[in-house]
């Protein structure tokens, strides 16, 4: 039995894109070769998917899973394509390849240096600290949002972040001019 036309409104189209969009896009930058096309391809799945949404030609409980469906296919779809572009040789281009001094490879050995160090550092927090770090500064969370989510008071939340960007700072410090951590 065919479900009736359903319409969705804009809101919901808005809530919609917005739960899946991050994860989709991490996937399709995962497997593709660009950012640029993986923001393509991000909007070739969701206008497929909302427009057969709002056909009510699929089922709302296996929506998730049909995301990911078209989304797999759109990137097998650009694999397919791809392989019938036009290459160029890369000492043609070699000369601009570097355009921006943050991508000539040494800068980035440096950076994925500094990253290392920093991750180390990180090791030397207690579980506890690293979660709050991570949900502020990779999440960007406020501190009452963490506090929600590690069931704690937002003054506790303040000062466990205070107190752990201080010992932070004196950890990466100390690593820095070669002590241990």
């Amino acid at each position: 039995m065919q479900q009736p036309y359903m319409v969705h409104s804009r809101e919901e189209d808005a809530e919609f894109y917005q739960q899946y969009a991050p994860t989709i896009f991490a996937y399709l930058l995962r497997n593709v070769a660009s950012r640029e096309d993986a923001e393509d391809l991000l909007l070739d799945v969701f206008m497929a998917v909302l427009e057969k949404r709002s056909s009510a030609e699929v089922d709302e409980q296996r929506l998730p899973s049909w995301i990911w469906a078209v989304a797999r296919n759109k990137v097998v779809d650009y694999h397919r394509r791809s392989k019938h572009r036009a290459s160029i040789q890369l000492f043609t281009v070699e000369d601009s390849l570097y355009e921006s001094e943050e991508q000539a490879p040494e800068r980035v050995a440096l950076r994925n240096e500094e990253y290392h160090k920093l991750n180390m550092t990180l090791q030397g927090l207690s579980e506890l600290q690293r979660e709050i770090v991570r949900l502020r500064f990779g999440h960007g969370l406020s501190c009452g949002e963490i506090a929600t989510i590690i069931k704690k008071s937002e003054g506790a939340v303040r000062m466990t972040l205070h107190r752990t960007l201080k010992l932070l700072r004196t950890l990466y410090t100390r690593n820095e001019k070669g002590g241990t951590l």
